[in-house]
């Protein structure tokens, strides 16, 4: 059987995705990430796959406008869902954002669980913590990563952890994580091989949205 290490750097894109429809067969196990704009998911895909240009990096917040889907293999499926939170956004495009987002964690059964990523300097904004709680509400595994840790000092890594960690139930995962050092990458490859389930064969996957 594959381990999780080989299977994310298996990687591939495979579509973007503008509108529900387009969306493929919803069957399998799929992992979605999700955070503000320009809070570093890009550099968090690409690390963790190892692959340099895997996610698309850009300076410009709000420039991913799409579920994109990487596949991994035949029934799995990494999915980077478009950045929120950037005031610069249309009013138009803000509500399409948010109805995609909103729609496809609510109706996908395959989607196992919910990365959320923060920049650890600025955790728990409004659109953070609505989004944690509706997922929260809605049953949905749950794991947050702080980003770009190598930004900050060991003890200013901590608090900072420390204030997530106070606001948020225990059952929910809270990490730190660099893309640059690699910093928590072990803990993050470990939260993935729990809700993708590498050692088990297709046939042995059921409904794991629910």
């Amino acid at each position: 059987m594959t381990d999780i290490v080989s299977l994310l750097h298996r990687a591939q894109y495979l579509d973007s995705i503008h509108n529900m429809p387009q969306l493929p067969p919803d069957a399998g196990i799929e992992v979605a990430i999700a955070g503000r704009s320009n809070a570093g998911k890009s550099s968090l895909i690409n690390r963790l796959c190892r692959q340099n240009s895997l996610a698309k990096t850009s300076r410009t917040p709000g420039r991913t406008r799409q579920l994109v889907f990487f596949r991994l293999d035949p029934f799995r499926h990494l999915v980077d869902l478009p950045g929120y939170g950037y005031a610069k956004v249309s009013g138009d495009l803000k509500r399409h954002w948010h109805g995609l987002i909103q729609t496809y964690l609510d109706r996908r059964q395959a989607l196992a669980g919910l990365i959320v990523v923060m920049d650890i300097r600025h955790p728990l904004k409004d659109s953070d913590v609505e989004l944690i709680e509706w997922a929260g509400s809605r049953g949905l595994a749950l794991h947050l990563v702080l980003t770009k840790a190598d930004k900050l000092g060991r003890g200013k890594q901590k608090e900072a952890y420390m204030q997530v960690r106070g606001r948020i139930a225990s059952e929910v995962g809270v990490q730190v994580f660099s893309a640059t050092s690699g910093l928590g990458l072990e803990e993050l490859q470990d939260v993935f091989k729990a809700w993708f389930r590498p050692d088990q064969s297709l046939g042995e996957i059921d409904n794991p949205g629910q």
